[in-house]
Formats: C-alpha cells, sequence, structure tokens
C-alpha cells in the first residue's frame, strides 16, 4: 500500500562551523511543537563546540552523542560523564545554567557527530525546578532497528519520564531494508532527519535534510539506499503559542519574565563563585 503521508517540508537547514541548525522556532519548529529547536554536531575531534556556562529555562534539552563522550555540568554542582550512544538530559525548568564539552580522545573516527534538540515545556512543567538526567548507552533501551530515546516503541520504553506525548527515535537500516512507523493515535506531529545514507519516504530521497511529514496519523515508510540512521520525532501537538528569549521558550510572556529572573540570579551566584565573567 502506498504512503498516505506526504511531506510537507524538507530542509538542509543553515550550517555554522560545526553545527547546523535544523529547526528552530522561527521556522519549522513553530510547525512541530513541541521539538522547538535541533542543532547536528559533526566537528573533528579535538575542535568540538566547547560549550562554557550558558543559561536556559522553560525548555528540556536532549543531547545524543552518536560516537563520542560528553562530560557535563550544571550550576547546582552537578556533573556526569554520559557515553556514546547515551542521552544527556536537562530539564531547565524555572531556570539553570549549564555546560558540556567533549572528551578528549573518546571519538575513534576522529569525527565527532550527536544532535542536541530542545522540547517547548508544557505550562505545567516550565516554571519546576530544574533537573538533570543521564542515561548510559545500555539503558537506552532497544526495539528492532530503533533506539528509544524518549517515549516508547513497542516493548522499549524510556526510563525518562518526559511530561509529553512524544515519541523521539534513533533508527537505523542496513541497504535495502524497508521499516513502517506506524504513530500513536494521539500523535499527528511527525518528521525526521536523514543522517547517514540515502533515506526513501512518501515518494522523496532524503540525504543530510529534515522532512515534515503532513498532519494526521498515518503510517510512514521507509527504505534505506545504502545504510542509513535517522532521527524520528512523533507527537500530539502542542497547544500553546510561545513566547522565545535569547535562551528561553515560554507559553506566556509573565513565565519568560520570571525564567530570566531566576537565569539572572543564578548567573550572579556563578559569578561569585568565578565560575563566569
Amino acid at each position: 500500500m502506498p504512503d498516505t503521508r506526504a511531506i510537507t517540508t524538507r530542509t538542509p537547514g543553515r550550517r555554522h562551523g560545526p553545527i547546523t541548525r535544523l529547526m528552530s522556532l522561527g521556522d519549522i519548529g513553530q510547525l512541530i511543537k513541541p521539538f522547538v529547536f535541533l542543532d547536528y554536531v559533526e566537528a573533528p575531534a579535538g575542535g568540538g563546540p566547547n560549550f562554557g556556562f550558558h543559561p536556559h529555562s522553560g525548555i528540556v534539552t536532549l543531547t545524543y552523542p552518536l560516537n563520542f563522550d560528553i562530560q557535563h555540568e550544571t550550576s547546582t554542582g552537578q556533573v556526569d560523564q554520559v557515553r556514546q550512544g547515551g542521552i544527556e538530559w536537562m530539564a531547565a525548568g524555572s531556570g539553570i545554567w549549564h555546560r558540556a564539552q567533549p572528551l578528549p580522545g573518546s571519538a575513534a573516527s576522529g569525527l565527532l557527530q550527536g544532535f542536541q534538540i530542545w522540547f517547548a515545556l508544557p505550562p505545567s512543567h516550565e516554571l519546576a525546578p530544574a533537573s538533570a538526567l543521564f542515561l548510559q548507552p545500555e539503558q537506552v533501551p532497544v526495539a528492532g532497528p530503533v533506539r528509544v530515546l524518549l517515549g516508547s516503541h513497542g516493548t522499549a520504553v524510556s526510563a525518562i519520564q518526559a511530561p509529553w506525548d512524544l515519541n523521539y527515535f534513533w533508527v537505523t537500516l542496513r541497504d535495502g531494508e524497508r521499516w513502517t512507523y506506524q504513530p500513536p493515535p494521539t500523535h499527528t506531529v511527525a518528521w525526521s532527519f536523514a543522517q547517514r545514507g540515502q533515506l526513501h519516504v512518501a515518494g522523496a530521497r532524503l540525504s543530510r535534510e529534515l522532512a515534515v511529514f503532513s498532519e494526521g496519523n498515518a503510517a510512514v515508510t521507509f527504505v534505506a539506499e545504502g545504510d542509513c540512521g535517522f532521527l524520528l520525532g512523533s507527537a500530539a501537538p502542542h497547544p500553546h503559542a510561545l513566547v522565545l528569549g535569547p535562551y528561553s521558550v515560554h507559553s506566556s510572556a509573565a513565565h519568560l519574565a520570571s525564567g530570566i529572573s531566576r537565569i539572572a540570579e543564578l548567573g550572579e551566584q556563578l559569578q561569585r563563585r568565578g565560575q563566569r565573567s
């Protein structure tokens, strides 16, 4: 049976040095909320991004390092490491500062590759206390070709208790393999990004491109040309208009003001401790 789900938007993103911004709230992120920002990192080992302390509020960031290890530190003093294929989860809530850096020598291929996505929190969670959680690769559940980064697929269920009706997967297919994804009934938002190989879907051939599928619940069939790796997201749509700050996303101007105030307070604390200039 042919696919009934069309591609409505496709883009290679905008590259700035080692980072390709694939979606933002100013473009595709408006179409597929609660997914609002997505960056793909590809950089020479030893020359990857090294982010100093910076703030967020109102969002969750999920970092998925494909082939390198990360060290992460928050303004609460929590320091953790996650190995390649694991998950770095940081719920900013009412406000937090954090920083992360690739661990030297951890990318055997000499090329760092990975993703960071932002999700807009629902109003019930966007001013909650901040928290961070890390899963090592063996803690990320697998079902067939799918690594479940968030949500569930079959009997594979993420250990992360996310506050949305949402799935976020990393899928790998060998040359010629076919795989069909049937979203849950409530998931009318869906998209994918073909990172490796040539991915045939909905009448298109994708390579290093993000595709947004038409609204609805129809299944989507993927066919690999060459060995393929791709992200796939689906969700119930985020029903709120969003207000964007320099480092924050909130559902109202009042919540944004609260997040900015908390960020400033935490920044002053870091400055007094000599952790930021």
